[in-house]
């Protein structure tokens, strides 16, 4: 086989350095040289009749020309020939491509604070890119989608990208970033964080009692809690449909009964305001009556001739449902622990006396029906009759002998009268 140039293309980011490589296969000493796209030669053989100091010779044999070009810029760009002088001569051209990242990446926001509810426009421009770049958008974590414009300069692109955003309080504080696509460049972005302005959030706790019901004659405090932004200015304390009592004492965010009545019922509301709008919560109030003693159970017994039974009966009081932000009492703080050990108690000796009267009852009608049994059976054996038979020749009574006797029967035997006789 002959001799044969191979190359390949060169793709390379502005200021970096590209490499062109002429190599030949099955080289018999044939010259090579490099030329650039004016088809100036750069290099013939080692030697550099181009004055560019930016080409620099690499490696240099039979086989291959290796030239390097420093601080390439897009002027550079185009088709490089390598010749080797064979009969005919040969040449092949490789191309170098450059590029170019964006220069600049920007966002421009429409609203730097926004009012939750509002829809912002956000645009970023990433310019002076070759080829165009692809913009992405981001809120924290969350990719959304923009509507891209992309403009030619000469031989550079600017992609400008479009994004409306509804922005509600939760978006307050999260960046909102713009993030670049580009083959010349890794992890390019930048990022604006939104000020998002929203009316207050309201919360109303029950500092007194902590737990259980709000009962008649007990104090109840309540603490209003309410953050937004700009933070609240105004707060204040209201009763639903109806006028707050006077013995109501509110202080700033505390709202004090220091002695409840069941004419304090009714829906408790705290208002708090900013410059964005105005927010409430409510609680709801009612007054139970005040905790009653539980009675000691009662035991009632009622025997029978039989099977002896008591019955135990222990009447205790119910608790009223909760309603509002009031919890159910503690049961095991309330109930009498003496007063259910007795009727325990007595239900335990219940059980037992009602368990040895059925057993007992069972046994006396087992030996009642045993006893009735043996009556019957002797009855039926002292009135019961034996029988036999005995057969005997007509005219014996009157016969000499036995023989004789038989002769003057009458009939024989068949016929004979047949007697019984009966023991007892």
């Amino acid at each position: 086989d002959g001799q044969n140039l191979v190359t390949e293309d060169v793709t390379v980011v502005e200021g970096d350095v590209a490499t062109i490589s002429c190599r030949v296969k099955n080289s018999d000493d044939s010259v090579i040289q490099l030329l650039n796209p004016n088809r100036q030669t750069i290099y013939f053989r080692d030697f550099r009749p181009l004055k560019d100091s930016r080409f620099q010779l690499v490696n240099f044999s039979n086989s291959e020309l290796r030239v390097s070009l420093t601080n390439v810029s897009i002027s550079d760009e185009g088709r490089y020939f390598c010749q080797l002088y064979t009969d005919p001569p040969q040449e092949i051209y490789t191309t170098i491509t450059v590029l170019v990242p964006p220069r600049n990446l920007v966002i421009d926001i429409e609203k730097e604070t926004a009012v939750e509810g509002e829809e912002i426009e956000l645009n970023c421009t990433a310019m002076a890119s070759r080829p165009a770049t692809t913009i992405r958008w981001f809120k924290g974590n969350k990719e959304l989608t923009g509507k891209s414009e992309v403009e030619r300069w000469s031989d550079m692109y600017t992609v400008t990208s479009q994004l409306l955003l509804k922005v509600g309080r939760e978006d307050d504080g999260v960046p909102v970033i713009c993030l670049v696509d580009h083959p010349a460049v890794k992890d390019l972005q930048t990022q604006r964080y939104l000020e998002v302005m929203y009316k207050p959030q309201v919360r109303v706790s029950q500092n007194y009692p902590l737990q259980g019901l709000t009962r008649e004659g007990e104090p109840l405090e309540l603490t209003c809690t309410a953050f937004g932004k700009p933070q609240p200015t105004d707060m204040r304390w209201l009763r639903v449909d109806d006028e707050m009592p006077q013995h109501v004492v509110v202080s700033g965010s505390n709202l004090l009964i220091s002695n409840l009545n069941k004419t304090d019922n009714g829906t408790y509301r705290c208002e708090a305001s900013n410059a964005v709008g105005k927010s409430h919560a409510d609680y709801m109030l009612f007054v139970y009556d005040p905790p009653t003693t539980i009675p000691p159970p009662t035991t009632t017994t009622t025997t029978t001739t039989t099977i002896p039974t008591t019955i135990t009966d222990t009447t205790a009081t119910t608790e009223p449902a909760v309603h509002g932000f009031t919890q159910l009492p503690n049961s095991a703080e309330e109930l009498d622990y003496g007063d259910l050990s007795d009727s325990r108690a007595g239900e335990e000796g219940a059980i037992r006396s009602v368990d040895h009267a059925v057993v007992g009852g069972v046994v006396a009608v087992v030996v009642f029906a045993m006893l009735c049994l043996l009556i019957i059976l002797g009855r039926y054996f002292a009135r019961h009759k034996g029988t036999y038979f005995t057969h005997e020749a007509k005219g014996a009574d009157d016969a000499a002998d036995a023989d004789t006797a038989i002769i003057n029967a009458e009939g024989g035997q068949n016929n004979s009268e047949e007697k019984k006789e009966y023991f007892i």
